[in-house]
């Protein structure tokens, strides 16, 4: 069985031992960090807690307070991101984008401050996968190739998270997946989709779904309670035929509720949206329908509708018509 050291040699070494078929179930049980304890990722640790599948799970957060469900749970308090970093050889960070990654990663008190042995950083943000690259080059040369990083967007929002069937869009190496899949398989289905920022590209795709379909329910919401139908029994006749999905399921009460509460920011859709239109200009792809839902979230943030959940969508929609200057140009 190779030791943690042995998953980050630099060189060839077991980059190849795994892709070539070598086991990661035989890895050994990880001593994990955990930071960003917000709607996701708190539920995140407590099933990875329930799990077992961590040595010893520690956590870091603004207040001590906010993680007491964590640590009522089992997990282990740390002062500073740097104790953090000093208690963990995998740290899983559940944090809005790399700016806040940053911010935690430097200075005297920073999660490298502590950095004693290999660490393997597991980033679940929405980020530009161009961005992660970047991120991981500057660790690398920093630390002698000690910090590794795997690119881990999440998709199934906060009753995902609670549910433990979150999708988790992997990219990095086969060595790195490795290290970090039987943590992710207490969090959900993690599945490795290319080198790193694969991950990233794959929640980016992934979001312009969402931000159509969020649309689209939108609109035929309001088209339906205009026409005098009952939203309920419609998205009941939705959920039954090729409109039906987990989104619409997860989003449904909400819509019918005209219950705009934050559990996933809208203005996130805004960041994300614009991480996908970078990618496609990248690729040299046209999207007409994603220039078309860059154009609408924007204005959806202008008007302050952005620290709302995604479905106050609908609200933004019912409303287009009466606000002076809307989207439509």
């Amino acid at each position: 069985m190779q030791t943690f050291d042995e998953y980050f040699e630099v060189g060839p070494g077991i980059d190849a031992d795994i892709g070539s078929g070598a086991d990661p179930d035989t890895t050994t049980r990880r001593r994990v960090g955990m930071i960003g304890l917000g709607s996701m990722g708190m539920p995140m640790a407590r099933n990875l807690l329930a799990s077992g599948a961590a040595a010893q799970i520690s956590v870091h957060g603004r207040s001590r307070e906010r993680a007491q469900p964590a640590l009522d749970a089992g997990a282990e308090w740390c002062d500073s991101p740097r104790a953090l970093g000093a208690a963990s050889d995998v740290i899983i960070t559940v944090l809005p984008d790399l700016p806040q990654l940053r911010e935690l990663l430097e200075g005297e008190d920073g999660l490298l401050a502590g950095l004693s042995n290999p660490l393997l950083l597991v980033v679940c943000s929405t980020s530009s996968p161009a961005g992660v690259r970047e991120l991981a080059g500057e660790l690398e040369q920093q630390t002698d190739g000690r910090v590794r990083l795997l690119d881990a967007p999440l998709s199934g929002g906060a009753d995902g998270a609670a549910a433990g069937r979150l999708s988790i869009m992997a990219g990095g190496t086969e060595a790195v997946f490795a290290v970090a899949r039987p943590l992710l398989e207490a969090m959900g289905t993690p599945m490795l989709l290319g080198p790193l920022g694969a991950g990233e590209v794959a929640k980016a795709c992934n979001q312009m779904v969402v931000a159509s379909t969020m649309v689209a329910l939108s609109e035929a919401t309001v088209i339906a309670e205009r026409a005098g139908l009952d939203v309920s029994k419609l998205l009941d006749c939705l959920g039954g035929g090729y409109a039906g999905g987990r989104f619409l399921e997860s989003r449904k009460q909400r819509l019918i509720d005209k219950d705009y509460t934050p559990s996933g920011l809208a203005r996130y859709m805004i960041k994300d949206l614009g991480f996908a239109t970078d990618e496609a200009a990248r690729g040299g792809v046209v999207t007409p329908q994603l220039a078309t839902l860059m154009t609408l979230y924007q204005d959806l943030g202008r008007r302050g509708f952005g620290d709302e959940d995604l479905t106050v969508t609908q609200r933004y929609i019912a409303e287009l018509d009466r606000l002076p200057g809307d989207a439509r140009g």
